[in-house]
């Protein structure tokens, strides 16, 4: 009967031992590609996971400490595992794709004290044929109430020596903004925060990206380098205690994620995150509607000479509104004019004062005017707000928005991630939506996926983007091209799209007002492809764009998709990416800072013969990168695409099923 048991287990993909000799056991990917194993000695509780027979991380030991407990790490015992397969099948408003099925098997792993209080805990393990994921859960318990966790010491022993593409970072006070570094393991800087999530490439192309998600009343998890292994690091409670995590029992941490494949383009058409995420919490999500936004703030409120009085007022947002009504954009996002926000605010430098009020406009402002006046054209109207201004009038704020007709806003200035700023992100998005609210956050930290359980949460910046090019010379190409393997796997990600004044290096200056652009314009408009973002901006002013080449892409991509798929892709070097919104195939392609000619495989996407309208790179687009060429291929089947792209080039491409051509 024993060994009967041990074979039915692995059939199921999980090997355990009989109960009384219970100290090890596996679980495999429903493809059985992936492999995680699990062992207990007298001094630890050690995991490992490899990929078609390659080793990727070795025996990590796993520790949890809590004030004024001992360390959760020794002298433990495994109780009988239990294992299932489950399958998620759910939609998603915003994402990769519309409808997600996933199948994965799952492993839960009870651990128990040998020794007063005798401590329980649960690991609970997911195998998925693109990754894994795990999560500590304490259970509700008798000899152990509440917890008060001072870390959490997750280890990853890397095998080898993997190239590792990460975000460090100086402390755990951070916007997420900043340039990667790209590393070999044994160069990486030791004891320096590490933002997730962070790509290993190893060699033989095999790939892992480290990242969590469901972070809901939890602190954000960062990594280290000790030694040889990374090493989990939690986000500190701002009082100084030493603790991260406060909570009564039961309670779980996030999922910690680790993103697998030989082929990088699957990590990035992954959805693990979302399926790790509870279901919508919203009965009715009709309200919640993605789109494009104007975001003046980036341009310098730029406004034509004969607008009568510019400012915050009801004529320069007139003047936008209907920018948005000709070209189909939306909504018009009300920021700030003269460096002074829409709200009343006795703050310096956008800080909220004493006294900020964002239900209180400046002088001259009529938000009802202004939300009545878009109402009529078909457009809605957003709000750029300080978080810090809000929350102390959140309930009074969200409610008098939704009395203006106010469809959402940009809440900025995070800039934590401990779990008392994860609630008051949570709080937001959860209020926000009683009040048909949608949330674009800003200065925050990486999306765990929570825009499946509260799918107003339309984008998330955290990252370093075209925003800085108002002050300082730093997003280049090559920044661009590490976002698709870093950051944006994580999620929607916020950019400040749409900068439509391209130069050569050698001719880029820093200047407040019409920034200019690294890149080509056709670069640019891959961007919107490239990257997910369920709110995407159109940042630059009207008269920069009506009449200008590729303005007529932004007006037809999506924000919203039905597929994702990634048709040929290279860290460091270049990224295609496909999305279907319906029956209609939108492609984005970007190169770095070395120009290229790829070969771009469309028999993945739709059977021939049809027509595609491409955006490419100009043949002169070096030294005028806003130069470019647009014309209709006729493809048959099986075809391929060679396209150049220029330095820091791109291309973009639309294959509607309105021209596929008839057999």
């Amino acid at each position: 009967m024993k060994k009967l048991l041990v074979i039915l287990g692995v059939l199921n993909g999980c090997a355990v031992l009989p109960a009384e000799a219970q100290k090890t056991a596996r679980l495999t990917s429903p493809d059985k590609n992936i492999v995680y194993d699990f062992r207990i000695t007298d001094t630890a509780a050690l995991w490992a996971v490899g990929y078609k027979g390659r080793p990727l991380v070795s025996g990590s030991p796993l520790s949890l400490s809590f004030k004024d407990q001992r360390v959760f790490k020794e002298g433990l015992r495994l109780a009988a595992p239990s294992t299932r397969d489950g399958e998620d099948d759910y939609s998603l408003l915003t994402g990769k794709t519309s409808h997600v099925h996933d199948r994965y098997r799952e492993l839960v792993l009870p651990l128990e004290e040998k020794r007063a209080p005798y401590r329980k805990l649960r690991l609970v393990v997911r195998a998925f044929n693109d990754g894994l994921a795990f999560r500590y859960e304490f259970p509700q318990q008798t000899a152990w109430s509440s917890l008060e966790l001072t870390s959490e010491d997750t280890r990853f022993r890397l095998v080898g020596n993997p190239q590792v593409k990460a975000l460090l970072l100086p402390n755990f006070t951070s916007s997420h903004e900043g340039e990667y570094t790209t590393v070999s393991w044994d160069r990486l800087k030791p004891d320096t925060l590490m933002d997730m999530p962070a790509l290993f490439q190893y060699d033989g192309g095999v790939f892992l990206a480290v990242t969590e998600a469901a972070l809901v009343d939890y602190a954000g998890l960062y990594l280290v380098k000790q030694g040889r292994d990374l090493t989990g690091r939690l986000s500190p409670l701002p009082d100084g205690s030493g603790v991260c995590v406060k909570a009564s029992l039961p309670h779980h941490s996030p999922w910690r994620v680790l993103l697998i494949s030989d082929r990088v383009g699957t990590l990035v058409e992954s959805n693990i995150i979302t399926d790790l995420n509870e279901p919508c919490k919203i009965a009715d999500v009709s309200w919640i509607r993605p789109g494009k936004t104007t975001f003046p703030w980036w341009n310098g409120n730029v406004v034509p000479d004969t607008l009568n009085a510019p400012g915050n007022n009801f004529v320069t947002a007139q003047y936008y509104i209907d920018f948005c009504a000709r070209t189909g954009l939306q909504y018009h996002s009300v920021v700030e004019y003269g460096l002074h926000e829409w709200y009343v605010n006795d703050g310096a430098g956008f800080m909220p004062g004493p006294h900020a009020d964002p239900t209180r406009p400046v002088p001259g402002l009529n938000m009802q005017q202004i939300c009545d006046y878009a109402r009529q054209k078909g457009v809605g109207v957003r709000v750029w707000v300080h978080w810090a201004a809000l929350y102390p009038h959140l309930d009074s704020a969200f409610a008098q928005f939704e009395r203006w007709g106010i469809s959402g806003m940009m809440v900025d200035f995070m800039d934590r991630d401990d779990q008392q700023m994860v609630g008051i992100q949570t709080e937001i998005l959860e209020k926000a939506a009683l009040h048909h609210l949608h949330i674009q956050f800003h200065g925050a930290y990486k999306p765990t996926g929570l825009s499946r359980t509260w799918p107003n949460e339309l984008t998330r910046e955290g990252t370093l983007n075209y925003e800085v090019n108002k002050w300082d010379k730093r997003i280049t190409p090559d920044h661009d091209l590490n976002m698709p393997f870093t950051r944006g796997l994580a999620g929607a990600t916020d950019y400040h799209l749409g900068g439509f004044r391209a130069v050569p290096d050698s001719l880029f200056r820093v200047q407040y007002t019409r920034p200019l652009m690294l890149g080509t314009r056709c670069h640019m408009l891959a961007m919107y492809v490239v990257l997910e973002t369920n709110l995407a901006m159109v940042c630059d002013y009207p008269d920069a764009y009506e009449g200008q080449p590729g303005f007529e892409f932004l007006q037809q991509v999506p924000t919203t998709w039905d597929e994702t798929r990634v048709l040929s892709a290279e860290v460091d070097k270049y990224i295609v990416v496909a999305r279907r919104k319906g029956t209609d195939w939108f492609i984005g392609g970007i190169t770095g800072h070395e120009a290229r000619e790829l070969v771009v495989p469309l028999g993945l996407l739709r059977k021939g013969p049809y027509d595609i309208t491409l955006w490419t790179d100009a043949p002169d687009a070096a030294g005028n990168p806003n130069h470019l060429e647009k014309q209709t291929w006729h493809v048959a089947e099986g075809d391929s695409l060679s396209i150049k792209l220029a330095q820091g080039g791109g291309f973009s491409g639309i294959m509607p099923a309105s021209l596929s051509i008839s057999h």
